[in-house]
C-alpha cells in the first residue's frame, strides 16, 4: 500500500547519534516526508552508522541542513510546528495533525532548549510512557509522531 503525499516535515535540533539520523533519512523516505538538520551535528555525513541505517535510500531524501533552529521554523507557518518532549504534558495523540506539520526533536542527550518550550507551550508534545525510563530512542518516537500524523492526515482522525 502506497502512502499518499502528506507534505510532512521532520527536524532533528543537533543529533548526535548517527545511526537514529538514518534510520530517521530512512523512515522519511518511506512516508514521503522531510528531513531537516539543525547544525551543527555530533557526526559527519559520511559516518558508517549513517550510510549503514540509511542504506541505498538516502539518495531519495529530500534532506535540508539549517544553520540554526529559527531558520528552519521560518519554514512553516507559525502554528504548524510541534516540538516533542519528555518535559510535555499535551498527548500527540490529542494533536490535530496538518499537511505540511514540522516535527521537531532534540539530540538524543539533552532533548530541546527549556527557553524553546517555555516560549511556545502550546506546541509542545509528549508520547506518554512509563516513568521507568527517561525517554524513548530518538527513531522510535520520530516514528509513533510521524505514522500517527499520516494517520490522521490520509484516513482522517479517528480514535
Amino acid at each position: 500500500m502506497n502512502l499518499p503525499q502528506s507534505n510532512l516535515h521532520v527536524v532533528l535540533f543537533e543529533p548526535e547519534i548517527p545511526a537514529n539520523t538514518g534510520n530517521i533519512g530512512r523512515l522519511c523516505v518511506g512516508t514521503n516526508s522531510s528531513l531537516h538538520i539543525v547544525l551543527p551535528c555530533r557526526f559527519l555525513f559520511t559516518d558508517k552508522a549513517l550510510k549503514r541505517a540509511g542504506l541505498d535510500y538516502w539518495g531519495h531524501l529530500r534532506l535540508q541542513m539549517h544553520k540554526s533552529l529559527d531558520e528552519a521554523l521560518q519554514l512553516c507557518p507559525p502554528d504548524r510546528f510541534w516540538l516533542c518532549s519528555t518535559k510535555g504534558e499535551r498527548s500527540y495523540l490529542d494533536i490535530d495533525f496538518q499537511a505540511g506539520d514540522h516535527l521537531v526533536f532534540g539530540p538524543e542527550s539533552r532533548g530541546l532548549p527549556q527557553s524553546l518550550l517555555e516560549s511556545h507551550p502550546t506546541q509542545v508534545i509528549t508520547i506518554p510512557q512509563s516513568p521507568k525510563i527517561r525517554s524513548l530512542n530518538l527513531s522510535n518516537a520520530v516514528a509513533i509522531v510521524l505514522y500517527e500524523a499520516i494517520r490522521q492526515i490520509a484516513f482522517g482522525r479517528q480514535n
